[in-house]
């Protein structure tokens, strides 16, 4: 579950460059100037059957050569507390740097599974060159030019190997997690949620993790809360990190079924809460916006119901999404937000009798039916739910390849209008019947 992969590595020896091809954007820009690759710094891959989430280091340092070094190691300790697996990028055509030596010096102490990759090595005489990668000792070594993309599927198979399908804390109670940016709000809303003393708090220990499962049991409702605000105390040194603040709030999406999105009420939807969204949304979790600080803002010049408009116009095209307007200061507002977290769990988990499904939408599908394509009629015969953590449906039909994505976009439609899927993403498969 929390399958987090970093890179990790000197600047230009091509993370970016890998990191697209493990997400599979390729549109993403790659270019050396800094700051180009700030935006895509976390993405969803799969491979072998197993989805995990790769960070890409090199969007996060600034480059001027003093702090930079320190910047990267300061990264390489933050990768081997917070991620599964390391890889450990290098560059054939520079040979082993001292940069790489220490970092590579830490990712031994470290007790992380390191893999490493020495890149641009895309002809005989690089190949030859790279076997001096092996003196750094990782038994994981893999050559491979990122940008042709040789050599990856070796690469991936071997980390692949290394996830594991994570055992979870065993527990039925509803699992919430509260993420975004530093400073929205969150510690002041889970310390309203628990009490500022937390001394009431019963933690379960995550299992292979260190976020903190906190159970809320008050006013008749229970569950855990993922607790990533009050972690480690010790770690001041990361706080303003924007990295460390990105691999919390992807490990606590990983872990929870609801995650409770706050924006700051002040600065509207920005992009890095886009980016955010996105993850909660691939990763198939349960959401809630939290627009915070709402008591701060000039109510005579924007309605709460102008801003819900322009969220929901962001979110496009999956917008049917629960927004709670909330002070954790003044507390306002705090209870609904729980509640419709738990409402959010409910219609996430709810399962839909397969004869009132069909009842329903093959109704939908006859007033409206899926359009011809090339002169081949098709039909829908019959709707089943799968049984999957979250919701998802099979249609069978006589030519699934040729159902178009605007009908898709129709069923959803019609399957969030009967049933009650706010906050949810819903998943369609069309099968052969």
């Amino acid at each position: 579950m929390g399958n987090i992969v970093a890179i990790v590595g000197r600047p230009n020896v091509g993370k970016s460059t890998l990191y697209n091809r493990l997400i599979g954007q390729r549109q993403a820009i790659i270019d050396d100037i800094s700051g180009v690759t700030r935006d895509r710094q976390y993405g969803v891959s799969d491979w072998n059957g197993k989805s995990f989430t790769v960070i890409d280091t090199g969007g996060f340092v600034e480059h001027s050569n003093d702090i930079f070094e320190a910047a990267i190691r300061d990264q390489v300790r933050i990768a081997i507390e917070e991620a599964v697996a390391i890889l450990f990028m290098t560059d054939v055509t520079t040979g082993i740097t001292d940069l790489d030596d220490q970092i590579a010096d830490m990712l031994r102490k470290g007790k992380k599974p390191v893999f490493l990759v020495v890149n641009k090595v895309d002809n005989h005489a690089r190949l030859l060159a790279a076997n001096e990668f092996w003196s750094l000792g990782f038994e994981n070594t893999f050559f491979l030019s990122s940008l042709t993309g040789s050599g990856t599927g070796e690469l991936l198979d071997a980390l692949t190997e290394q996830l594991t399908e994570d055992a979870m804390p065993e527990s039925d109670l509803p699992k919430i997690a509260i993420v975004g940016q530093p400073n929205v709000g969150k510690s002041s809303l889970t310390n309203a949620l628990l009490g500022e003393d937390r001394n009431i708090v019963t933690d379960i220990a995550g299992t292979t993790r260190d976020s903190i499962h906190s159970k809320y049991n008050k006013f008749g409702k229970e569950f855990l809360l993922i607790d990533t605000a009050g972690i480690r105390k010790k770690n001041k040194v990361y706080e303003n990190l924007e990295f460390y603040s990105v691999m919390r709030a992807i490990k606590a999406i990983e872990d929870a079924d609801v995650v409770m999105l706050m924006i700051d009420a002040q600065t509207g939807m920005e992009s890095q809460d886009m980016n955010i969204f996105k993850i909660i949304i691939r990763r198939k979790k349960g959401v809630v916006i939290l627009v915070n600080k709402w008591d701060l803002v000039e109510k005579e010049t924007n309605t709460a119901r102008d801003f819900e408009q322009k969220i929901l116009a962001k979110l496009e095209p999956f917008n049917d999404v629960p927004i709670v307007f909330t002070s954790t200061t003044e507390k306002q507002r705090i209870s609904k937000a729980v509640d419709k977290a738990l409402e959010v769990y409910a219609n996430r988990s709810q399962k839909i009798k397969t004869s009132v499904l069909n009842e329903v939408m093959l109704a939908a599908i006859e007033h409206y039916p899926p359009p011809a394509y090339r002169g081949k009629f098709i039909t829908i015969k019959y709707v089943t739910q799968l049984p999957t953590h979250y919701p998802s449906f099979a249609f069978f039909c006589n030519a699934p390849d040729h159902v178009r994505e605007p009908y898709k976009n129709y069923l959803e439609n019609q399957l969030r209008k009967h049933f009650n899927f706010s906050g949810v993403s819903i998943s369609l498969f069309f099968r052969q019947k």
